[in-house]
């Protein structure tokens, strides 16, 4: 993937929305950990994140008059991570960013815009004692925290029950565990005309598609591992090859999709499934009667054991902050209970909170449409948290794409080229 680069435009629009936080300086400075003062934080720009930003600030405010925050919707640009880049380049990225992904920590640190959360005495205790276990899929190759886990939506099977019934299959217990289940399932789905297909995950080419089609798959398949262990590639295993052969299947006998869909093609009944997180129970409500399942293995592994990427999205300070001890203060008083409680209850997305099922009974109790995401959020799976994350994906892509896809190469051999280039990036060449 080329590097991100800063237009005129794009830099205008970073420098103006983050003076409140100064500095130019893209060192780390602990020394300025205590500093406090007025900072400008940005969050996503959905409309669910954006009501839960400005109460959690407004909130803050009403209690630090002296310590004001001026909270904002993410600059406009192809994709967050080009903004948040060309931000950094700028020396004008906000204190703290609400829409962080893991996947681009890596780039972030090594343009040296990141604070290293560990500059503060109680970060590390604050941080495990939140996220519990999963925490360790967030530090960086030195052993730091540049991210607090947030939230994640991990992703599962949502399948259409009207479509279900219409081909005969069971709408509340559906065959779809192992890989066989699944081929079979999909095939009467499409035979029966109850869709035009039965899944269609995009066949873009961009980085982060792995995440939802591949990823999950190879997540469950494997018990729970990352594409890449101790910066080597693992995507070639036995258990990369069943679910590459698998995707494969439904591509070659067109259950699933080689064309780009301008849309949601399960919210617009295209397909029978998808592959999604909490986040879709809203968007879908009144569009799709709608069950849910775990991703498949090749042997029905119990859903239970069953992980799955998290698709989270973080938090972390920037290295242009100069109040930086309100940052944190800010940064643990937007991660309470009671503040994650309201993120889940205005977004139903999931905080990475340890034992979340408990924390928030009652929530779950009122809402079972989010009980099963909530058993699922602690048996998630991070990105690595490597060196050229985002190339090591596209890297990936680009190889699953030629292969699996669109037929052009055999997946092994693919792979293994794929792997050996991704082992390289991983070592920093």
């Amino acid at each position: 993937m080329k590097h991100l680069s800063i237009t005129a435009g794009l830099a205008a629009i970073v420098m103006t929305a983050a003076s409140a936080c100064g500095g130019g300086d893209t060192s780390s400075k602990p020394d300025a950990a205590p500093a406090r003062g007025p900072i400008t934080i940005w969050y996503s720009n959905n409309p669910e994140e954006v009501a839960w930003g400005r109460q959690m600030v407004e909130a803050w405010n009403a209690g630090h008059p002296s310590e004001k925050v001026t909270g904002q919707e993410i600059p406009a640009g192809k994709t967050s991570e080009e903004v948040i880049a060309a931000a950094i380049t700028a020396g004008n990225a906000p204190c703290l960013i609400y829409n962080t992904a893991p996947a681009a920590i890596p780039r972030f640190q090594k343009q040296g815009g990141l604070v290293p959360l560990d500059d503060f005495d109680d970060a590390k205790t604050y941080i495990e004692a939140r996220t519990g276990d999963r925490a360790a899929q967030y530090r960086s190759p030195d052993g730091k925290y540049y991210q607090m886990p947030w939230k994640s939506n991990p992703v599962m099977i949502f399948y259409n029950k009207k479509m279900f019934a219409k081909a005969g299959i069971d709408t509340e217990n559906p065959p779809l565990a192992t890989y066989e289940q699944f081929l079979n399932t999909s095939r009467k789905v499409v035979a029966g005309k109850a869709a035009g297909h039965a899944i269609w995950p995009s066949p873009g080419a961009e980085f982060f598609q792995p995440w939802f089609d591949f990823y999950p798959l190879f997540a469950a398949e494997t018990g729970g591992k990352q594409l890449l262990k101790d910066g080597k590639a693992q995507f070639t295993s036995p258990e990369g090859e069943r679910v590459a052969s698998f995707w494969k299947t439904l591509y070659d006998e067109k259950l699933a999709s080689k064309e780009t869909y301008n849309g949601d093609s399960f919210a617009d009944g295209k397909a029978a499934m998808a592959i999604v997180g909490p986040w879709a129970i809203s968007v879908y409500k009144d569009k799709v009667d709608w069950g849910v399942v775990p991703v498949p293995t090749s042997t029905g592994r119990s859903p239970a054991d069953t992980y799955t990427f998290s698709d989270a999205k973080n938090v972390a300070m920037f290295s242009a902050c100069k109040n930086r001890g309100t940052a944190w203060d800010l940064l643990k008083s937007g991660t309470t209970k009671e503040q994650d409680g309201k993120l889940l209850e205005l977004t139903g997305q999931m905080p990475m909170r340890s034992g979340l099922p408990g924390a928030y009974s009652d929530y779950f109790a009122q809402h079972k449409a989010y009980e099963t995401f909530a058993a699922q959020a602690d048996r998630t799976v991070e990105v690595p948290n490597v060196a050229n994350s985002i190339e090591i994906w596209q890297t990936f892509r680009d190889a699953y794409s030629r292969s699996v896809i669109f037929g052009k190469q055999d997946p092994k051999a693919a792979f293994g080229e794929a792997a050996s280039k991704a082992d390289g990036l991983a070592a920093g060449s």
